[in-house]
């Protein structure tokens, strides 16, 4: 499944805050107005305040029945129905370092594999560490509660490493090793889905937003500290599988009502979080049998975040 796009926006929030006035209640009092023979004028709002300006000298009978017609209205129509939608959030935009993501491509390494029918290439298990621990930080996921591990998982859950092209179920295609449609990388700043290095960064900074949804989500919620931090990442998978309708019915505790796609996105990242868990451990092994040799590292020379 792919990373949001047009429907399933980059950020899934609603339009900006309004107001909303109730405008057939207005004009039902206005037309009330008019059946008594007030509202004259192409102005309503003019005309209105003329028959309140109404001197004592008015014709009573005229003044009685202007101030029943509006009585009668009053009685009818219920007060003006102000609507408050949510801010829209900015979004977070790709800022790319050449530089350094030269540095990080010149480190890649990639393995030969058959997917299908066809022979891609794969990072291997340093190349995918080196580009989650990297992502993980520059978007500083720490802030959110998240971490290199929920990179990995992610990636995971949308092509298992694999760098490929593929479609949703409306033909809208997903690119690349982050599966991004074409409109959200857009929106994001990707300048190229299919460039591992920067997909990555910008799937990080996409995950970083989709914590913060998850997280308003689940905020009335009773959990434990363990449950928070499960159903977090729950929210997560389902802000990037589901289009903006989809992903809004979801309350924190009805995940087993999502579509299985959506479901088996959720386990994949959860599996692709500890393989990464389990692969940092393996390696550590083996740069204390290797003496502390670095075997590698996300923070590069020169770097920034």
């Amino acid at each position: 499944m792919s990373i949001s796009s047009t429907d399933r926006t980059h950020s899934g929030t609603p339009r900006r805050q309004r107001k909303t006035l109730n405008v057939s209640a207005i004009g039902g009092l206005l037309a009330a107005l008019a059946a008594a023979g007030c509202v004259t004028g192409s102005n309503p709002v003019e005309s209105a305040a003329g028959a309140q300006r109404m001197t004592p000298h008015a014709e009573p009978s005229r003044m009685e029945a202007v101030a029943g017609a509006a009585a009668n209205v009053a009685k009818k129509v219920a007060a003006p129905v102000i609507a408050f939608a949510e801010a829209e959030k900015p979004v977070i935009k790709f800022n790319p370092d050449d530089r350094y993501y030269e540095q990080l491509r010149a480190r890649m390494r990639w393995m030969d594999i058959k997917y299908g029918e066809e022979r891609l290439k794969t990072p291997d298990v340093s190349s995918r560490l080196l580009l989650a621990q990297s992502a993980a930080r520059k978007a500083r996921l720490e802030e959110v509660g998240l971490n290199f591990r929920d990179v990995y998982g992610i990636i995971n859950a949308e092509t298992s490493w694999i760098p490929r092209t593929g479609a949703s179920k409306d033909g809208t295609p997903n690119l690349g090793i982050a599966q991004f449609e074409p409109a959200t990388a857009k929106a994001l700043g990707l300048r190229d889905p299919h460039d591992p290095v920067e997909a990555v960064h910008v799937a990080a900074l996409h995950l970083k937003q989709a914590a913060a949804w998850s997280a308003k989500r689940i905020a009335d919620l009773k959990l434990s500290e363990e449950e928070r931090a499960a159903k977090l990442r729950e929210g997560i998978s389902i802000y990037y599988n589901l289009s903006t309708k989809g992903r809004n019915r979801w309350n924190g505790m009805n995940t087993a009502m999502l579509p299985i796609e959506t479901q088996r996105h959720i386990s994949n990242a959860r599996r692709g979080a500890r393989e990464a868990a389990d692969l940092e451990q393996q390696l550590a092994s083996v740069r204390a049998r290797t003496q502390g040799t670095p075997t590698f590292s996300a923070a590069l020379p020169g770097s920034s975040s």
